[in-house]
């Protein structure tokens, strides 16, 4: 393959990987744990294999041996090699940690480890599944390795992960069966993966009774047929005894092993495979990708769901708060009463007419014991409002709680404390009160220095003033009160409003109301959309943006023109078996 397209085609797959890590799947959908299994195995094969292969096209021909529990595989490597290189036994697992043996001409390409670059090289024996145990055969044609896998079936979890990982770093794929176990589930969903991602695979029927041959390799055959796989080769080894070494007797592995050898010495057949190999694995990448991108969209969109759940119960507790301020509620109850008393007496008029200041209200009050002017119809002001955002908060709690509880990954994501408010509102909407009292102040404060000409007793008197803004926010939303209002607050809003209106003008007053109440709520809408966060920070990693699932697209289409443009399926060998060889097929894969 020429030096360009293979350059472009590494860049490629440096992207897809980059994408496929970039996904996350933290919500507990359908789709997520399928997706993250898979992420994990195509990140593993770009590492293990396509990258490293694809540098080093000619390199060694890794064949890794693969197959469910006894089938012999240990066996067979050691036969093949004609060395003792892979421990064999009776118990149970036996290959617990990986057995790679080679030509000692071929060691250094598997020694510095480009291919399965997690695995830790070892030339001890050791029952470590991190390590790769590394052993040199001299018999062996050099070009060609063998890879002893974990089985495939292993009541080992970890040893099932590490022979599908292997697996996945094959040229080609020599799976090892028996005559009692050539129908088993496992190994067929295997061998389908194989051929789904287009590995070369051959097959040994191992165990075979004597005289059964013929009927155990045909029922076999049109297995392979049924699974797109009458093209891999079989090879039968009949139920047969060891010699002193635990090795196969050559009559039975010779054909295999003069096979190998074949592919091992014909240079562009071994190029064939695993080009071959190589092409095929490249080309399962999208379809692979594509259901990342759907289960990582799938995420997103399921985000966007509970994101809007937990807006809608807020934005519905913001609309609570709205009316209550706008409904003349607050002006019920002990807001009535300390407003009553702060005007229904009149000294407020004749305070203002009369230009008392801020300091004769204090030194009155000290001598009367009494706070000053306003101060518990302000209080009052605090409280209500401060019930009014609590229960208003309470309601969008629960209301995102249902909505969340009916969701699969939202009631994951739920913990009981998100129910209610945080425990720390009430101290928070109480400084939400008092800072946006002081900013009324502020704001009347400031009023009142643009209107010096036309309002000079204003200014001495900006607590007053600054309740009855308060009061007529309450009242009504045109600063018109209506008949309900006023038979509420006794009459006094009307008082509120000719007072304001006498000191600043009719306009200004309109102003200043919806000025307060446009604070009030803003400072509340931020409270509230704090208490939402709690929701939205449980959605952790999950993105609602639809630019992970495109990334993902976009890296695969460039890996599928980049493997177009590289013409690695061109040139295909065909290699013929040994003559005579009884279940010899034309070809390879």
């Amino acid at each position: 393959m020429p030096v360009g397209p293979a350059k472009d085609l590494a860049a490629a797959l440096v992207e897809l990987r980059s994408a496929i890590g970039g996904a996350a799947y933290p919500l507990v959908l359908p789709s997520a744990e399928a997706a993250r299994q898979a992420s994990a195995g195509l990140m593993a094969q770009l590492d293990d294999y396509l990258l490293p292969r694809l540098s080093r096209l000619d390199a060694p021909l890794l064949v890794v041996v693969g197959g469910s529990t006894g089938a012999g595989k240990s066996t067979l490597v050691n036969s093949l090699v004609q060395a003792p290189v892979s421990a064999t036994g009776v118990l149970r697992p036996t290959t617990l940690a990986p057995v790679l043996v080679c030509h000692p001409s071929d060691s250094s390409w598997f020694r510095k480890g480009d291919l399965l670059p997690g695995l830790t090289r070892t030339s001890s024996a050791t029952d470590d599944p991190g390590t790769l145990q590394l052993v040199v055969a001299p018999a062996l044609t050099p070009g060609l390795a063998f890879l002893d896998a974990p089985d495939i079936d292993s009541v080992v979890d970890a040893n099932r992960a590490l022979a599908g990982q292997l697996l996945a770093a094959a040229d080609l794929w020599l799976f090892v069966t028996t005559a009692a176990r050539y129908a088993d589930a496992v190994p067929w969903e295997l061998l389908r993966a194989a051929r789904f991602r287009g590995t070369v695979t051959a097959l040994v029927l191992d165990r075979v009774p004597p005289g059964a041959t013929g009927a155990v390799a045909g029922h076999l055959s049109r297995m392979l047929a049924e699974h797109g796989l009458a093209e891999a080769p079989l090879f039968v080894l009949t139920e047969t005894g060891v010699d002193g070494q635990g090795l196969l007797p050559d009559a039975e592995v010779g054909p295999l092993r003069e096979w190998f050898a074949r592919l091992a010495a014909d240079a562009s057949a071994r190029a064939a495979v695993v080009r071959q190999t190589l092409d095929g694995a490249l080309t399962a990448l999208g379809p692979a990708v594509e259901g990342l991108a759907a289960a990582v969209e799938e995420q997103a969109a399921a985000t966007e769901v509970l994101t809007e759940r937990v807006g809608a119960a807020y934005r519905s507790g913001l609309a609570i708060v709205a009316h209550g301020v706008k409904d003349g509620t607050l002006l019920r109850g002990e807001v009535l009463a300390r407003w009553q008393e702060f005007v229904g007496t009149g000294e407020l008029l004749r305070a203002l007419e009369a230009r008392i200041g801020r300091l004769r209200d204090r030194v009155a009050a000290a001598v009367r014991g009494r706070p000053a002017p306003g101060g518990d119809l302000r209080t009052a002001i605090e409280s209500g409002l401060v019930t009014l955002i609590r229960g208003a908060a309470g309601d969008a709690a629960e209301q995102a709680y249902t909505g969340w509880q009916a969701h699969p990954a939202g009631a994951a994501l739920l913990g009981a404390e998100l129910s209610r408010p945080s425990p720390d509102l009430d101290e928070r909407a109480e400084r939400l009160v008092r800072e946006w009292q002081r900013s009324v102040l502020d704001l009347v404060r400031r009023e009142a220095a643009d209107k010096r000409a036309t309002a000079r007793g204003a200014a001495y008197a900006v607590n007053a003033t600054g309740l009855l803004v308060m009061v007529t926010v309450f009242a009504s939303t045109a600063f018109i009160p209506t008949g309900a209002e006023i038979a509420v607050a006794g009459g006094t809003t009307v008082a509120a409003q000719k007072i304001l209106e006498a000191i600043f003008g009719d306009q200004a007053i309109r102003g200043l109301a919806g000025k307060a109440r446009e604070d009030l709520l803003d400072r509340v809408e931020e409270l509230l959309a704090q208490e939402a966060a709690r929701y939205l920070e449980r959605l952790g990693a999950a993105d609602a943006a639809a630019e992970p699932g495109q990334r993902l697209r976009a890296a695969a289409a460039e890996v599928e023109a980049t493997r177009s443009a590289a013409g690695l399926s061109r040139g295909r060998a065909v290699l013929d078996f040994p003559a005579g060889y009884p279940a010899a097929p034309e070809g390879l894969g």
